[in-house]
């Protein structure tokens, strides 16, 4: 648990502890259930539960002060101070008719409006309702920065009161609903000179706050812009793609560049897409690094990851991994990977911006503009040929392109016949030609 979670206090409450069932039973909604609920604050499902060391068997009752808990990034829950102790609930839904419904083996419903907090770390209960600066008043951010704010208005609601903040440096907006006494400092957080508070004059608050709003303003209308521009380069994408993207694509072969983001100091490792390219297209969602390999020449950027290398071919295909990618490094530089197609419009949709520009757009001219399929000699010198009525052939080195072709549906026979002779190839159905005269290029 982290130093800094808070707890919201609740008012004491009491719990019934269902008895055990054999048998799961279909648990009421709250809303299904309003005003029973209301009135006697209590929900009771049939699932089995322990508390305070007893068994829930003899539906004993227990007095019990509730907190709710608030885990920073790591989400929210439920304190229950038993008689042996504590125990910490997951909350699952949130607050509804100032009733709060806890959850872990049976609901259970506590009916306040929570403005207290408890500070685990530094053992000190909060009360959010009791205001604790004045409007002009500065304060300070430790922790995160150590920026100085200004409170130009306070407000109160349902849980407590808010301040509003400008910060001084940036004048940018914030809000804070908990402000400690510095010298009482604990952790990250917003805080005040209680022995020497510090004010700025109304009138500097007046020609700051406007200063603020003016900002926000441009922000504001900055923002716009830009989201009108994305939309007119989203909108010539659509078409683009649209026009480029084969109907029987399965997946899209893209070239990515990355940039590390990674802070050791803090543990942190991760990258950020600095732009993506389309350099291809498939007829399956297979990962083969073979075909990823074939479409980097297609971006004088990755043409270096054409050249086989075991040592580029990353398979993270593994929860909190990366997939299959084909590049030096996972957190920099240029790497390949496939987009699969589940839904034709949703991926012109998610590829318009990329598309909206032509130079992330590099293809081959086979990759665009689907041949006829006639029997010849395309690339690798691979032979396609009508093997018989039902099926084509493909003869010639193809050990090189193996994974993709049998991706493709083929089967390896060494004792076909072709020209009279014996010949080793790969056997198709005649349903494939279509594909396979696209894939070798054959006009």
């Amino acid at each position: 648990m982290c130093a800094n979670a808070y707890l919201f206090k609740a008012s004491e409450t009491e719990l019934i502890i269902p008895a055990p069932s054999r048998h799961k039973k279909k648990v009421r909604r709250y809303g299904n259930n309003r005003k029973n609920t209301k009135e006697t604050g209590i929900y009771q499902p049939s699932i089995q539960h322990k508390i305070g060391g007893k068994d829930s068997s003899d539906r004993s009752r227990f007095l019990c002060v509730g907190y709710g808990l608030y885990l920073g990034g790591f989400g929210r829950g439920f304190l229950l101070e038993y008689p042996k102790g504590y125990r910490i609930l997951p909350i699952l839904s949130y607050r509804s008719d100032r009733l709060f419904l806890v959850f872990i083996h049976s609901h259970f419903l506590i009916p306040t409006v929570m403005s207290k907090v408890f500070l685990l770390g530094a053992n000190k209960e909060i009360d959010r309702a009791k205001q604790v600066v004045k409007v002009n008043q500065i304060i300070q951010m430790e922790g995160y920065s150590y920026d100085r704010y200004v409170v130009y208005e306070i407000r109160t609601n349902d849980w407590g009161i808010a301040y509003k903040l400008i910060n001084l440096r940036t004048k940018e907006f914030y809000t804070a609903d908990i402000i400690r006494p510095l010298n009482e400092k604990f952790g990250i957080g917003y805080y005040y000179d209680s022995e020497n508070p510090q004010f700025m004059d109304a009138f500097e608050v007046a020609i700051l706050l406007q200063q603020a709003h003016g900002q926000k303003k441009a922000e504001d209308e900055k923002a716009e812009q830009e989201k009108i521009r994305v939309e007119q380069v989203k909108e010539i994408g659509r078409k683009r793609f649209a026009e480029i993207l084969p109907e029987d694509a399965q997946a899209v072969i893209v070239a990515r560049l990355r940039q590390n983001e990674s802070d050791s100091q803090t543990d942190y490792y991760g990258y950020s897409t600095q732009r993506t390219v389309i350099i291809g297209f498939s007829k399956h969602k297979r990962d083969i690094f073979s075909e990823m390999r074939k479409h980097a020449s297609n971006f004088e950027e990755t043409a270096y990851l054409a050249e086989p290398n075991e040592d580029y071919e990353h398979r993270e295909k593994y929860s909190m991994g990366d997939g299959y990618y084909l590049g030096e490094s996972k957190y920099s530089g240029w790497i390949i990977e496939k987009e699969p197609v589940y839904d034709r419009n949703r991926t012109i949709e998610n590829f318009a911006y990329i598309a909206g520009s032509e130079d992330n757009i590099h293809l081959k001219k086979t990759d665009t503009t689907p041949p006829n399929s006639e029997n010849g000699t395309g690339k690798n010198a691979c032979t396609l040929v009508e093997y018989s009525a039902k099926a084509v052939a493909v003869f010639g080195d193809t050990k090189a392109i193996k994974d993709e072709l049998k991706a493709m549906g083929g089967r390896f026979n060494s004792h076909l016949t072709f020209n009279g002779k014996r010949l080793a190839g790969w056997i198709f159905s005649k349903s494939q030609e279509r594909q396979l005269a696209y894939y070798f290029g054959l006009d």
